[in-house]
């Protein structure tokens, strides 16, 4: 078995993180919001594929972190002066302080990373059917509270007047945060031995591995990097609970199956190749203007779409586009 470069495996994807932010720069201003949410989109299938991807156990609830991360950065960074019409419940230690952008997004980090801490606690014991139905019920948990807990945030109204700047840099240097934590923990101790309880957790709990303990660093570390991408995703466009449930928790995950879910190269291309297709099809459920033609598609077409893409890459490429392999140059043989 040949020796894949590391400097390879970490270069690949910052370089087509790199080439998709250059292309935002001289598409539409309409476009370029597309290629920003691709970018963000990066960074929440890479803390999928963190955890994931190298524990084996399916998790529905990182939108969770992604949502609460959401949250954090959007309460606190909106004006002061906003904040009474838009959530005239919010607590008091709320309504009277501010912070600027980049704290807003650290704050989002690590109440990411908190809260997968606590619910990782009892849930990291689980295996399996009953990891993922655990996780989902954490979703619905956490959907419910910031729907009705007018408290912490604004409740079923939508989140406006937080500042918009998670531009073409901020997304993509987000995702490239991303994708070196993701990297560095893949290529760590830690890294090896949770991939080792993935393979056969009998055989690395006898070798001294705690199945728990490594599963638990894993899942912390992925919801700090959630957050983060929350946060971007507040100081994208406006949000409300629904953009942050079960279209975005399919859609992420739709996007680290097709591209490949045991490895970082996979989570980036599947990330980046379903964002396009979303995006068109999305543009084409309102009509788009085609050479000869115009595309109205009806409404919903595009979650069909990519549900019917994931069943097809399951069927025809279980490991998805990159077969699950890290990106590798060719070499010649002797």
């Amino acid at each position: 078995m040949r020796r894949i470069d590391p400097v390879v495996q970490l270069l690949a994807p910052v370089a087509v993180i790199a080439a998709t932010a250059l292309v935002g720069t001289i598409v539409s201003s309409s476009t370029e919001t597309y290629v920003v949410n691709a970018l963000v989109n990066v960074s929440i299938v890479v803390a999928l594929y963190l955890f994931i991807g190298n524990s084996g156990v399916l998790s529905f609830g990182h939108i969770s972190f992604v949502a609460v991360g959401a949250w954090t950065a959007g309460v606190l960074s909106m004006p002061v002066d906003e904040k009474p019409a838009i959530m005239p419940n919010l607590a008091g230690f709320l309504t009277d302080h501010t912070v600027g952008n980049i704290p807003s997004l650290a704050l989002a980090a690590a109440v990411g990373g908190i809260y997968a801490f606590f619910v990782g606690l009892p849930l990291m014991r689980l295996s399996g059917l009953a990891a993922g139905i655990a996780t989902f019920g954490v979703l619905e948990i956490t959907h419910n509270v910031l729907r009705y807990w007018e408290k912490i945030g604004p409740g079923l109204n939508t989140f406006s007047s937080v500042p918009e700047t998670t531009g073409l840099l901020q997304a993509a240097i987000g995702a490239l945060i991303a994708i070196g934590v993701a990297f560095a923990y893949q290529r760590s101790r830690f890294g090896r031995m949770l991939r080792a309880t993935r393979e056969d957790p009998s055989a690395a709990s006898a070798v001294g591995i705690s199945v728990y303990r490594q599963r638990l660093g894993a899942f912390v570390v992925s919801g700090v990097l959630a957050g983060l991408a929350g946060g971007l995703y507040v100081h994208l466009l406006p949000l409300n609970t629904e953009a942050l449930y079960l279209d975005l928790t399919f859609l992420t995950l739709a996007m680290l199956v097709v591209g490949g879910a045991s490895s970082l190269w996979g989570a980036v291309v599947g990330a980046l190749a379903v964002s396009a297709l979303d995006s068109f099809l999305a543009q084409a459920e309102n009509g788009v203007r085609l050479p000869g033609f115009t595309l109205d598609l009806p409404g919903g077409t595009r979650l069909v779409v990519v549900g019917a893409l994931m069943a097809l890459v399951l069927i025809l490429r279980p490991l998805g586009l990159t077969g699950g392999r890290e990106f590798s140059l060719p070499r010649r043989r002797a």
